[in-house]
């Protein structure tokens, strides 16, 4: 179902569904990727980085990275296309992280599970009954 919401580009008031933001900036979005699209068609366009685009088309570059983040625009298609690593900020033509980051990452969390495997182990042992040692002594009474 529909609610209203504030259009998250011009702030004007729209029924939200799938966007966030309004028709009008939809429209506007979809005549911007148009405008890069044909420019980026032309062969002697298709390895120009998004500020040539945004100087040659009046898209801003922010938006081109967008198109590219969100898969409109392949980098693989367009070479000279990348868009910001979400922590570093380098750029990067898939995912969300560039191999740097995305390495340490994999690299704390491995770390993160051997300390918790760690801990299990050392919480495991603990909680095994102690062994009992005791003497069993007998006492001949015939002997007294």
């Amino acid at each position: 179902m529909a609610e209203p919401a504030n259009c998250s580009r011009c702030g004007g008031l729209f029924m939200k569904r799938t966007h966030t933001f309004c028709e009008t900036c939809r429209n506007r979005e979809e005549l911007d990727y148009r405008a890069v699209y044909k420019f980026l068609r032309e062969r002697e366009n298709r390895a120009a980085t998004a500020d040539v685009i945004a100087e040659a088309t009046g898209v801003e570059e922010k938006q081109i990275r967008k198109f590219v983040k969100d898969r409109r625009l392949h980098p693989m298609n367009f070479p000279g296309l990348s868009y910001a690593c979400e922590r570093c900020g380098g750029a990067i033509r898939q995912g969300r992280l560039c191999a740097s980051c995305s390495k340490e990452l994999n690299e704390a969390l491995a770390k993160i599970d051997r300390n918790e495997k760690a801990r299990e182990n050392r919480n495991h042992r603990e909680e095994e009954p102690e062994v009992i040692r005791s003497s069993y002594y007998s006492i001949d009474r015939k002997k007294r």
